[in-house]
């Protein structure tokens, strides 16, 4: 059978060319999509404690009671084997407290859930270690005696991935030394943020920047130090009256502290 198009009205033409895409967009709807979906999740305080427990404990050396406090921060996202819709992603887009991402860049070692969290904590344990190294490292260089006998433990529960590396490190730094004059490293403060760390003190990049800042700010934070080459990520939704510092090592991390502290300049994003 034939029929031509010439022989409907102008809206009938229409709707009857619309129906593929029409189609199509209910086929997408329900189709599981390649992203993630995340939002801000929760902070800990390297200085105190997590679900009950020290974060770090520290022998080997004697270590000084703290005020203030040092928050790494984190992002929850979907599930690796969550199915992600259209409506979903839609939504994601235009809410500032969610983020759509890749799936692969959330989840790299693929769907099972078993391998993603062992991957992670996998992750968790070798920053920890250059956490200690590059905390070590950076009080010896400044004259601090003893680190040869000092041993870490860092316990943050199931939270995965290198992302705490910076706050770790800074958590052993005040804990062992403070500022180097008696003093707090935090000044007191709320200090949240985020940031890989290599034995050598280098600060690295980390995702979910931009949610991070909202968890920060969520639960009281009013400094927040971001790997360098994310200011803009971070800038992106931040909530007003979070002050951004950008960093790039740890001795720089720990220098931009003291000024913070006397109330000099620091660097901003």
């Amino acid at each position: 059978m034939f029929f031509s198009l010439s022989r409907l009205t102008r809206p009938q033409a229409i709707a009857l060319c619309a129906l593929p895409f029409v189609a199509l967009l209910a086929v997408a709807g329900f189709a599981p999509l390649p992203f993630a979906v995340a939002q801000p999740g929760g902070t800990a305080d390297v200085l105190g404690k997590y679900e009950g427990k020290p974060v770090l404990k520290i022998t080997g050396a004697p270590t000084r009671d703290t005020e203030g406090e040092l928050r790494m921060t984190t992002i929850v996202a979907t599930g690796p084997q969550m199915d992600v819709r259209l409506g979903d992603v839609i939504d994601g887009w235009f809410r500032t407290d969610r983020a759509v991402m890749p799936k692969e860049a959330v989840y790299p070692v693929g769907d099972n859930e078993k391998e993603v969290e062992k991957h992670n904590l996998g992750d968790m344990k070798e920053s920890q270690d250059d956490a200690t190294k590059a905390a070590l490292a950076y009080l010896k260089a400044n004259g601090v005696d003893g680190t040869e006998k000092v041993n870490v433990d860092a316990d943050l529960g199931k939270i995965g991935g290198p992302s705490a590396g910076l706050f770790l490190s800074l958590g052993i730094i005040d804990k062992l030394d403070g500022d180097g004059s008696g003093g707090d490293l935090t000044g007191g403060r709320s200090i949240a943020g985020t940031g890989t760390i290599k034995a050598d003190g280098k600060v690295g990049p980390v995702g979910g920047v931009a949610m991070k800042t909202q968890g920060a700010w969520r639960d009281g934070a009013k400094v927040f130090l971001v790997p360098k080459a994310e200011c803009g990520d971070a800038r992106a939704e931040l909530p007003k009256g979070l002050k951004l510092i950008p960093v790039t090592t740890l001795s720089g991390t720990v220098d931009a502290l003291r000024a913070l502290e006397k109330g000099e300049k620091v660097p901003s994003c």
